[in-house]
């Protein structure tokens, strides 16, 4: 009776065994198969793919045109290089609203039918100054230029959220502004900043990308650049360096080139409506030499001045450049600003970075009174070495 019974638990222990074990199989099996299946998905997808690939190419090619305007109901007047115009048929599928002049499209090559709405052509180069990512500057990060935030917010900022308000008023929305100051004065920042604050396309461009070695190049990448900027509104246009492009034009001749693209530049802003939502700002350090016709109202509609940083304004520069460092207790930062009687914004700035060099070459980590009196006399240094004449330079 015991042999029986030991042989029974011997075989049921053998068949449990051998049950784990097929069923471990089965669940390796199991996830095999959904591997499998996984990767037959992806490749149906690409088989499907490539069938519509293989369709398209297999398409007879088409005709590309540009619309003069509309003809009607269902025909449209496409300009065709070099054959010509034609009034073609629009087809069923696309929405003749769409086709607005200078619209690219595509016209089947046999019965001349406006069968698709292509995309604007744009210059890869022009494409390029369109900032993809929104920059991270705010207003908070930007010390004494309170009276220029605001200036420049209710010629920017406030027609593009609260349009509403001008259209109460009866009053037209500004184009543009100009910021002119000498270098490191925060023209640049605070672009970035309003691009920031009213979340639009910021598209930055600086006046020596358009001056091109052919004839008509620069006024063409002009025309393109409000093109896409239509296309993205709201939208901001930051040119920098204004003054590589719009200075003075003389009787004397000068670049003809320099003078096409200003004169293109002109004519595109006076080609646009305020209420499209395009917004420019244009940033020179010599206003001076900027041509009467960029600087007046209807093209150019507020100028602010940024002029260097009084004694207070430094102090709060390099607060908020310092706000973040590891300083020691008792530092006095007015004593540092009014060291600095001629800095701008971006000496300031660069004294805070040169005092935390100074405390990481003595390996500490916190900076002192007098890491700042020494990254001060540094930086004013640099700045009045500039200013030296080259016979002084090598005595």
């Amino acid at each position: 009776m015991t042999g029986i019974t030991d042989g029974s638990e011997g075989l049921t222990s053998y068949y449990r065994q051998k049950i784990e074990h097929l069923e471990l199989t089965v669940r390796d099996k199991t996830m095999n198969l959904r591997r499998l299946q996984a990767q037959r998905n992806e490749l149906n997808s690409k088989v499907r793919l490539l069938r519509e690939e293989l369709q398209l190419l297999q398409e007879p090619g088409s005709y590309v045109g540009e619309v003069v305007k509309q003809m009607g109901k269902s025909k449209v007047l496409v300009k065709v290089n070099p054959e010509g115009k034609y009034v073609v048929d629009v087809d069923k599928a696309i929405d003749i609203t769409k086709c607005t002049p200078n619209t690219r499209v595509a016209l089947r090559n046999d019965s001349y039918v406006l069968h698709k709405i292509l995309p604007t052509k744009v210059d890869p180069l022009v494409s390029l100054m369109k900032v993809e990512k929104v920059p991270d500057s705010t207003y908070d990060m930007i010390g004494g230029l309170d009276k220029q935030i605001r200036e420049i917010k209710e010629v920017i900022e406030l027609p593009i959220k609260h349009p509403e308000l001008f259209n109460a008023l009866g009053v037209a929305q500004p184009k543009g502004v100009l910021l002119y100051g000498p270098p490191g004065t925060g023209k640049t920042l605070l672009a970035r900043a309003v691009a920031h604050h009213t979340d639009c396309t910021f598209i930055r461009v600086s006046g020596a990308e358009l001056v091109q070695k052919y004839i008509g190049e620069g006024s063409r990448m002009v025309r393109e650049l409000f093109v896409m900027a239509r296309e993205a509104s709201p939208s901001i246009i930051f040119m920098d360096e204004i003054d590589s492009i719009g200075s003075s034009r003389m009787e004397g001749g000068g670049d003809s080139e320099v003078q096409r693209t200003m004169l293109e530049l002109l004519n595109q802003l006076d080609g646009f409506e305020p209420a499209q939502n395009i917004k420019v700002i244009m940033a020179t350090n010599r206003i001076d030499i900027l041509d009467a016709a960029l600087l007046r109202p209807g093209r150019i509609d507020r100028k602010i001045e940024f002029p260097n940083p009084t004694e207070a304004s430094r102090m709060d520069i390099m607060r908020i450049h310092s706000r973040r460092m590891n300083l020691l207790r008792g530092i006095n930062l007015k004593v540092i600003a009014e060291k600095m009687p001629t800095a701008s914004g971006a000496e300031c700035k660069a004294v805070c970075t040169e005092a935390g060099m100074f405390a990481l070459r003595e390996r500490r980590v916190h900076v002192t009174q007098e890491d700042f009196e020494m990254a001060v006399s540094k930086v004013m240094k640099k700045d009045s070495e500039q200013n030296m004449s080259i016979r002084k330079l090598w005595k």
